[in-house]
Order: C-alpha cells, then sequence, then structure tokens
C-alpha cells in the first residue's frame, strides 16, 4: 500500500504546492477506497496490464465539466490499477475519424457544441465494453459515462459501479482551459498552452496552472478542436450542468458519489471538507 502511495503522489503533476496537495488528497483517497473494496488489487504491484476475466476488479466511473481534468485523473488511475480508462469522448473521437455510418451525424452534433444522444452513446459504448471482455479485460474507469440519468440507469442495470468521483472546477478556469487545449497533428498528443494565475481573495486559496507546453518536435504541429471556441464551449458547459445535476443525485442517494473541488477539497456524500 505503501508504494501505491507513493505512486500516487509520484503521478500528480507539481504546478502549484495547494493544487498538487489537492490532487495527492485525491488520489490518497481514491487508493483507500480501492484498498477497502479490494484489497488483493492494491497488494499487485506493478499492476498486470491483462487480468483473469473471472476475478472482480474496480468499476469506477469519473464526471465533470469538460476540461476539468477527469481524463488525467481517470487516464494514471487505470494504470496505477490495471484497468483500461474508457473515455466516451476518445470514442466519440474515434467514431468521427471513421467513414462509419454515424460519422457524419456526429460532426454535425460535435460542431454545434451539443451533446451525443444516449443512443448514440450506448451503441459506441456498448461495442467498446464487449471488445474489452473479449479480450479479458477485468474492470474498468469510465470517463465521461454516464451523462444522464436514463444512461446510470442503464448503466446499474448491466454493471456494479463501485464509486463515481465528480471533479470540480470554477467555470471561468474551465473556459481558459478548453480555449487553451491543442493536438499535435502528427503524434496525437494533447497539450495545453493556457497560463492559469488567479490571485486568492476572502480567504479562498489563489490557483496557478502552468501551461503543459509541447516538445520541440510537436510544436509547428498543434492543431485546435474545432469544438473548442468561446462561444461552443461555454454552451457545452451549460448543458452539462443542466444535466448534470440529476446523475449528481442518482448516485447521492445510492451513497456511491465522491465529489472533489479543484484544488480545494472535496465533499464526500453531502459533507463538506476543505482541503488547503
Amino acid at each position: 500500500m505503501a508504494a501505491l502511495r507513493r505512486l500516487l503522489r509520484a503521478s500528480a503533476p507539481m504546478y502549484y504546492h495547494s493544487q498538487c496537495t489537492a490532487q495527492r488528497r485525491l488520489f490518497s483517497s481514491l487508493a483507500s477506497e480501492a484498498e477497502l473494496r479490494f484489497p488483493s488489487l492494491l497488494n499487485r504491484s506493478p499492476p498486470p496490464v491483462r487480468r483473469d476475466p473471472k476475478e472482480r476488479s474496480i468499476q469506477w466511473v469519473f464526471l465533470g465539466c469538460p476540461g476539468v481534468g477527469k481524463g488525467t485523473y481517470a487516464s494514471r488511475l487505470s494504470q496505477l490499477l490495471g484497468v483500461p480508462h474508457i473515455a466516451t469522448g476518445d470514442l466519440v473521437r474515434e467514431e468521427l475519424n471513421s467513414s462509419g455510418p454515424l460519422a457524419e451525424e456526429l460532426r454535425g452534433i460535435v460542431n454545434q457544441g451539443k451533446l451525443v444522444s444516449d443512443e448514440i452513446i450506448i451503441n459506441i459504448l456498448s461495442k467498446r465494453l464487449e471488445g474489452g471482455e473479449a479480450k479479458g479485460e477485468s474492470g474498468f474507469i469510465l470517463d465521461g459515462f454516464p451523462r444522464t440519468v436514463r444512461q446510470a440507469e442503464i448503466l446499474e442495470g448491466v454493471t456494479d459501479i463501485d464509486l463515481v468521483i465528480n471533479l470540480k472546477l470554477r467555470e471561468d478556469i474551465l473556459v481558459e482551459k478548453c480555449l487553451g487545449r491543442r493536438i499535435c497533428s502528427q503524434c496525437g498528443g494533447n497539450f495545453n498552452v493556457a497560463s492559469i494565475e488567479i490571485k486568492g481573495e476572502n480567504g479562498s486559496p489563489g490557483i496557478y496552472m502552468a501551461p503543459l507546453l509541447p516538445p520541440s518536435g510537436c510544436t509547428s504541429k498543434l492543431i485546435t478542436r474545432a469544438d473548442d471556441t468561446e462561444e461552443v464551449v461555454k454552451e457545452r458547459l451549460r448543458i452539462y450542468n443542466d444535466m448534470s445535476q440529476p446523475v449528481e443525485e442518482f448516485y447521492r442517494r445510492r451513497e456511491k458519489l465522491l465529489e472533489f473541488d479543484l484544488p480545494g477539497g472535496y465533499r464526500n456524500h453531502g459533507q463538506s471538507c476543505y482541503m488547503l
């Protein structure tokens, strides 16, 4: 367990002391949750890439507004715990780049900043889960799903979700982060050119997020996602906020929700705990 906690601490980016402390404590909270539910899983070092499909692994969900960083947290934990990180956003982008029948419909939806319908998301996700099961995957961390109560109900009907982590960040910071996102057109790497610095006010801590700059070989090949414009980003956030509250309440009633405010602290089942 001590070795895992060291890995968790090392995985948090050292941008800013209070932000890093919050990240480490989030990882520590999740490590404790995993240790409680799956002690045999955390005693393995390093975690295997493949598992016996008969063995029960963690089944977690990461929620949060576009740009909050849930993909970063989910991908790091998936590597540490040896389960696949399944991001519905990535699945949609893969479908967009294909020549399948959904590609054209998806392009119109994404470019307008709208959320993809339940039917399309469930269809795409089902194909991914079935493919993973065929390869022997056991357990998962879902990123960006479910987004509606209907999706949550469907998910509950087919699998047991152990924990739902809901990451939160101020909207003005989310917009700035989204507008700073860049992708290398050659290697596919994700970067962020935004340098965010906000002074603390009324007892609240300041926030500093350094840019995640590309290596020199990628600098001239950076592109911006078509949906990362201020108008589209704000519309996506508005839609997400309207739809997320019922989903959060769905999991809160089932005592599966862990809410974490970045970079300051977390609220577990409605109880607040501010962290410096």
